[in-house]
């Protein structure tokens, strides 16, 4: 990759925090002669040297998926989504045949509410023991190795399960399920590690949105299964079980002989057999970075929510809806079938970039929901007994089934960019125990959220509603909070629906020529002060901007700017000092790896038209080089925005009104990057005037 460019303060700006844009200030005028850029990144830089920005990830020569349904067409990921999908399955079809079984053996209330008690604890209780050493061995094994060994555990385990079916023992049963929690204790890491290593950036949100729905699906399916199994198989249901964990765990197992290779992240590392010290080291792994840590806190949080939720809806069914068992496996399904679909939608409505200003969205949506939830029953049902059709028949029946799926959609807005954020913002030779780290924290947020939920009821006597009012207030609380610590949440959600509202973007080449790693210049032609929240929209990797000192100085502003991370830039009449430091922070950022972006004209167009590319852009290449490091410059164009708003084609006054252009049609073109040795602002223009065509 190439550029040669001056750079030109950019009217608005968004990074990789927020992608927001400016209004320019009453008064103001932009800077003909500063850079303006954008700047951002979140990977480290390798030593570039001329042509090499082309294969440093190996990613790069991946097959690529237009869609996440084009996925599970493709060997590097379906593999792995059915070994994860069955092993959700398999676990949840032994845990409910532990409870069926316990029925058709007639076993008294006291063994059953010991089953219920201990059951939930003797699975938990390994993440907490062994969390440290697994992030530990997903890190330093192959990932497809590691998930063939966990595999050939469950075989192992799931056999002692069926010679506890056989002789109808819960003691030996329960051994099982403690094998059971140790194996996904170890599976737990590499599931979540393995897909930065085999998907492109732009892949991640719709490859979690797709392992979230199977996850969620195989939880559900496999509890109707596991419930079924004692009540169809009769005489044999201890045998028929035994057989159909053992069928399941060899099925998984030999699927995960498909899973390619995938490097360890760190082979280097020494194990440290002492769990605690290497839990705490984990969870301080989790909360190095700001972003990295409130996502993990969002994901526990999730956690969280979901346990208080799942764990009422038994009690629920039967008092506030007036069901029998089947009615509490419609409500879990309810939930399941929304956090699913919510799961898939996030690519569509994230523009394949790992969109975190859906969290917003989520946590809000899910207290909406649960809020509403409470209202449409704060009492006891008026009817017992019913069945499906009788339920569905009740009045605000379908109220109450728009809340439980609308609580599972938004979930799953809330939890599949976090978990997308993660894995794109952690060190490759750390994510594992990042994992591991995100696991133990998961596990107390579950064990607080189960007392939580018994003591309210309790110690309290609050009802099974008044705990979801609790939940839908707490959860409110708890985001704000989380969005106050950390505004790039609120600002990418805000960034976010205002390009969904207003346009309506086609994108063209950029997740092939944008690279995935490493340091890039980006050049645009600059026609409006959305362009920035634009590129940032389109773009799947964070992006820093360069903006006009005066737009960033803007009262109450400014900390929004700076949380985004904006350089602020004046030209060389206004400011020189401060047009020194934004080209020092401009070289800084390159050599941390990170996107720049630029608008070489020095201002926005007046009359549509690609005024000349300045110089700025050379002097940043030089800079970089200088220092021994060749940037690639990736040109790109907008097409659409000066028939747009905010563009110059109207008055001051024309811009502010909401005109026919309002939803316009607009497209961000990509051309292959060019090498940053030999780029020029001439030759990097007449690339974006070739790509923009005629449409201004």
């Amino acid at each position: 990759m190439r550029a040669d460019v001056d750079v030109a303060p950019a009217a608005a700006t968004g990074n990789m925090a927020t992608g927001y844009t400016p209004a320019k200030p009453r008064g103001g005028r932009m800077a003909q002669n500063p850079s303006g850029m954008d700047t951002t990144g979140t990977d480290t830089a390798t030593d570039a040297t001329v042509g090499a920005f082309a294969a440093q990830d190996p990613r790069a020569d991946l097959p690529v998926a237009h869609s996440q349904f084009g996925l599970l067409k493709q060997r590097r990921f379906l593999p792995f989504f059915v070994v994860q999908a069955l092993g959700a399955f398999n676990d949840n079809v032994f845990r409910q045949a532990i409870i069926g079984m316990l029925f058709w053996l007639g076993a008294s209330s006291e063994d059953k509410a010991l089953y219920a008690s201990l059951a939930p604890a003797i699975f938990i209780l390994p993440y907490f023991l062994f969390s440290g050493l697994a992030g530990q061995v997903a890190e330093k094994l192959e990932k497809h190795r590691l998930i063939r060994i966990t595999t050939a555990m469950e075989i192992a385990i799931m056999s002692v399960a069926a010679v506890g079916f056989y002789l109808q023992s819960l003691p030996v049963l329960l051994v099982a399920l403690f094998c059971t929690g140790v194996q996904s204790t170890l599976f737990g890491p590499v599931k979540y590690s393995i897909l930065p290593s085999v998907l492109r950036p732009e892949e991640l949100t719709g490859g979690n949105g797709l392992v979230e729905m199977g996850t969620s699906m195989s939880i559900l399916l496999g509890m109707i299964l596991g419930g079924l199994l004692f009540k169809l198989a009769g005489d044999q249901a201890p045998w028929v079980s035994g057989l159909a964990v053992i069928a399941l765990a060899v099925a998984g197992n030999l699927i995960s002989r498909m899973i390619p290779r995938v490097d360890a992240g760190a082979p280097e590392l020494r194990v440290n057999w002492n769990p605690i010290p290497e839990s705490i080291h984990m969870l301080k792994l989790a909360r190095k970075q700001l972003a990295v840590r409130n996502a993990v806190l969002g994901v526990s949080w999730f956690w969280f929510v979901g346990t208080v939720l799942t764990s009422q809806l038994p009690a629920y069914a039967e008092l506030h809806l007036g069901g029998d068992a089947t009615l509490y496996i419609v409500a879990l399904a309810l939930f399941s079938i929304g956090t699913g679909v919510g799961s898939l939608l996030c690519e569509k409505l994230s523009g394949r970039t790992v969109e975190i200003g859906l969290v917003p969205l989520g946590a809000f949506g899910m207290s909406a929901f649960i809020l509403d939830l409470y209202f449409a029953r704060t009492g006891l049902a008026p009817a017992t007994g019913l069945d499906l059709a009788g339920f569905l028949s009740a009045d605000g029946s379908l109220r109450i089934v728009a809340d439980l799926v609308g609580i599972g959609l938004f979930a799953g807005f809330f939890v599949v960019p976090l978990f997308a954020l993660i894995q794109s913002r952690s060190p490759k030779s750390e994510l594992s125990r990042v994992i591991a780290g995100l696991n133990i924290q998961n596990s107390g947020f579950i064990v607080l959220a189960a007392m939580s939920a018994l003591a309210a009821q309790k110690l309290l006597g609050w009802t099974i509603p008044q705990v979801f009012l609790a939940l839908a207030v707490l959860n409110t609380l708890v985001a704000i909070w989380i969005f106050t610590i950390v505004p790039e949440f609120l600002m990418r959600f805000l960034s976010w629906l205002l390009v969904r509202v207003l346009y309506r973007l086609r994108v063209r080449g950029i997740e092939e020529h944008v690279p995935d790693e490493g340091p890039a210049l980006i050049v645009c032609n600059h026609v409006s002060y959305m362009d920035a929240l634009i590129l940032s929209a389109c773009i799947p990797r964070p992006v820093r901007f360069v903006m006009y000192y005066r737009i960033f100085n803007i009262p109450v502003m400014r900390w929004i700017f700076r949380t985004a991370k904006a350089i602020p830039i004046a030209s060389a009449k206004e400011d020189p000092q401060l047009l020194q430091r934004a080209y020092d922070e401009i070289d800084a950022a390159l050599a941390e790896g990170e996107l720049v972006g630029i608008f070489p004209e020095g201002a926005l167009t007046r009359d549509g038209t690609i005024a000349p590319f300045k110089a700025g852009v050379e002097r940043i290449l030089e800079r970089a080089r200088a220092r021994g490091q060749n940037v690639p410059v990736v040109p790109l164009a907008l097409r659409g925005m000066w028939a747009s708003m905010w563009s110059r084609r109207d008055s001051r006054f024309g811009r502010m009104r909401v005109p026919r252009r309002f939803r316009a049609h607009v497209e961000t073109s990509a051309a292959p990057p060019v090498d940053g040795a030999t780029a020029t602002a001439a030759g990097l223009e007449a690339q974006v005037r070739a790509l923009r065509g005629d449409a201004a």
